[in-house]
């Protein structure tokens, strides 16, 4: 059985994902532990990524066939903690294509509570085949890239 919901959701290529914060991603003062919002946000890169490849499943396809074993890891990170979230709320963590050239991708993800910026972070992404940083597939490159224009243009 599908879920879509689970993943959130694209729209004017911005993928926005609902969190909801439990017990477990809080530390002892009841507040969410600082490197939990680093496993929301990678959550939202993962099906940001799903979703893009979701409705293009020959794109992953040929991306496969172009670079065997290919895989996007984390280069760089820069974030900003500006609020804290505790157990209970919902959060929205939101992830737009900032630039897409070579073997990488830069996205600003923002994590809100309601219209609350709590985090936000820039983070550069490698693609990689076999442990080694290759160029982005044409076709991937192009959909990423049709996605950051969707939300520079609601801008």
């Amino acid at each position: 059985m599908s879920h879509p919901h689970l993943d959130g959701g694209i729209h004017n290529g911005r993928h926005i994902m609902a969190v909801r914060v439990y017990y477990e991603d809080t530390d002892f003062s009841g507040i969410v532990y600082h490197a939990n919002y680093l496993r929301f946000m990678e959550r939202g890169r993962t099906n940001h990524l799903r979703l893009l490849g979701a409705d293009h499943r020959a794109l992953f396809a040929e991306a496969a066939q172009e670079a065997p074993g290919f895989a996007f890891v984390v280069r760089s990170m820069k974030i900003e903690f500006l609020k804290s979230a505790r157990m209970d709320d919902v959060l929205d963590v939101v992830t737009v294509a900032q630039e897409v050239k070579g073997a990488s991708i830069t996205l600003q993800q923002q994590i809100l509570r309601g219209n609350e910026l709590l985090v936000e972070a820039h983070v550069r992404v490698a693609f990689v085949s076999h442990g080694r940083a290759r160029p982005i597939p044409r076709a991937l490159r192009l959909a990423m890239r049709a996605d950051q224009e969707k939300s520079k243009q609601e801008l």
